[in-house]
C-alpha cells in the first residue's frame, strides 16, 4: 500500500517553494501533504501528490531535481494519544521511523500520517497485524 512521496531539491534561495507551487498549480495538480526540510546548503521539499507520475514529469521539465520515495500513509482517530498508539507499536517491533509528517486535512474523519521508514511492507504488516491498517492512494485521492 505504499505511495509515491516526491522529494524536491532546493537551492536555498527566495522565491523557490513558489516557483514549484506554481508549476503544479498551473498543470492542476493538487497537494496532499507537505512537508520542507532544511540545512545550512540546500531544502528538501516532500510532497505527496494526486498526480505523482504527472507532477514529476513537469517538475523535471521544469529544471527542479527530484527523487520519488515509497512511504506509507496511516490513519490514525483525531483524538488524544492516538499517534503515540501507533508508535508504540512500532518500537516494540523496532521499526526506526525516518520521518514523518501529516496530510492535509483528514481522511474518513481522522487525521492521517505520512511515514517513512527502511521497510514498508513490513510497516504495512506491523500495522495491520495491529489493526490499524494503512490508507491508500485512493483513499488520499491519489491517481495509481
Amino acid at each position: 500500500m505504499a505511495i509515491q512521496q516526491i522529494s524536491v531539491f532546493l537551492e536555498n534561495r527566495a522565491g523557490q517553494l513558489a516557483e514549484i507551487t506554481a508549476v503544479l498549480a498551473a498543470e492542476y495538480i493538487d497537494m496532499r501533504a507537505i512537508h520542507i526540510a532544511e540545512t545550512s546548503d540546500y531544502g528538501v521539499l516532500r510532497i505527496i501528490v494526486d498526480q505523482p507520475q504527472r507532477a514529476a514529469t513537469v517538475l523535471l521539465e521544469h529544471g527542479f531535481v527530484l527523487s520519488m520515495t515509497p512511504v506509507l500513509a496511516v490513519v490514525v482517530p483525531d483524538e488524544p494519544g492516538a499517534l503515540a498508539k501507533v508508535l508504540a507499536v512500532l518500537a516494540k517491533e523496532q521499526m526506526d521511523v525516518e520521518y514523518m509528517y501529516s496530510v492535509f486535512g483528514q481522511v474518513n474523519s481522522r487525521a492521517c500520517m505520512i511515514f517513512r521508514v527502511g521497510d514498508i511492507e513490513k510497516l504495512s504488516a506491523i500495522l495491520t497485524a495491529a489493526g490499524m491498517a494503512p490508507a491508500s492512494g485512493a483513499e488520499l485521492g491519489i491517481q495509481s
